[in-house]
């Protein structure tokens, strides 16, 4: 070794991040080069110059891989925000669809690149539980989006919200199958004048007068700190307002807590999964590029007091009494001045929570 040169020896940590980060980016060039069912573990190794068993001690599964392959790119684009939301439904359509088109690929892209490119999902989930899952967080996305949309007007636009995103999808997959074909300006232009349709958006589930009402409580409430709203990107206080837990499999069940809730009133939606190798990635990466066009769209203040919380480590739903989550958890609690003044558990809990709330105060 040459004089005056010492050698750096790295923290287990810190080795163990220099991995991560080596087959990361072996995996985005193995991914981007042959696509997700082509790929090989052996070569991702080979790649990033790793045995097959360093990089399956990182990532279970192929699956797992690409996923966060894709939640890396995602999370790595520094994106500008909004200051001011457009003016109004119809411009807020268009805006939001031109800012998601952006991810379409270019004609001379390649395929399994253009496919990286469009975060797509075709043959990584072949079960049934995968396309269930991303049906919840299809329901998620349109109903963060509506809220947005539904600011300052008391009308429900929730289906035209999921109109508009079965476009978006639409084009996204032409785009990866039939690259070029499709003016994304024309779908764009078709995007915005989805706000014109009267579509009688009415909030009735049949479903919701036979919940089982929420139980009156006053227990003690210690809830976890320094939560991040995704959303916002700030600080999420849990003192006061409608807390409801949701397993990724019960996503859709957000908008009976937003629905039940009194208007100024905090509701914070708290995903949990029993899976957070592959489940907790499938989340985390649409809420990601979800989130992240719509803060390029809209300002903060659009999403009004809607809150949302991605408890990898179940801590929220340990603070309010479960003792264990799944894809299918469903609770929720109303908290007043630091006190869990109301609890329900099972379908509808978020509804009940709300309703029991609503009752009680003056």
């Amino acid at each position: 070794m040459a004089a005056g040169v010492a050698m750096v020896r790295l923290t287990r940590v810190q080795q163990q991040a220099r991995t991560r980060a080596a087959v990361l980016a072996a995996a985005r060039e193995e991914f981007a080069e042959h696509g997700f069912v082509p790929a090989k573990v052996d070569r991702i190794a080979e790649r990033a110059e790793l045995t097959r068993g360093a990089v399956y001690s990182n990532f279970p599964s192929k699956r797992a891989l690409y996923l966060a392959v894709l939640i890396d790119l995602v999370e790595r684009a520094a994106e500008p925000r909004a200051t001011v939301s457009p003016s109004s439904r119809i411009d807020a359509l268009g805006v939001f669809a031109r800012v998601w088109l952006e991810r379409l690929p270019l004609v001379g892209d390649s395929a399994p690149g253009g496919r990286l490119q469009l975060r797509s999902l075709d043959g990584v989930f072949e079960d049934e539980h995968g396309p269930a899952v991303l049906a919840q967080l299809a329901r998620l996305e349109a109903l963060l989006l509506a809220v947005a949309l539904e600011k300052g007007a008391p009308v429900r636009r929730v289906r035209v919200a999921e109109l508009a995103l079965t476009v978006l999808d639409g084009a996204g997959h032409q785009a990866g199958t039939a690259p070029g074909f499709g003016d994304p300006f024309d779908v764009a232009h078709a995007c915005r004048h989805l706000a014109t349709i009267n579509l009688e958006d009415v909030w009735a589930p049949p479903h919701l007068p036979y919940v089982a009402p929420a139980s009156t409580c006053s227990d003690r409430w210690v809830p976890p700190r320094d939560l991040v709203d995704r959303i916002s990107g700030g600080r999420v206080d849990l003192t006061d307002g409608l807390v409801v837990v949701l397993g990724a499999g019960r996503l859709g069940a957000a908008e009976e807590a937003v629905r039940a809730a009194k208007p100024g009133e905090q509701v914070v939606v708290v995903v949990v999964t029993g899976d957070q190798e592959e489940t907790g990635r499938l989340v985390r990466l649409r809420v990601a590029d979800a989130v992240g066009c719509l803060r390029r769209v809209f300002a903060a203040e659009a999403w009004q007091h809607v809150r949302l919380v991605l408890d990898d480590e179940a801590l929220v739903a340990s603070a309010i009494g479960l003792t264990a989550v799944g894809d299918d958890t469903e609770a929720a609690v109303s908290v007043r001045g630091g006190v869990i003044v109301a609890r329900a558990h099972g379908r509808g809990a978020g509804h009940a929570a709300g309703a029991r709330r609503r009752e009680a105060m003056p």
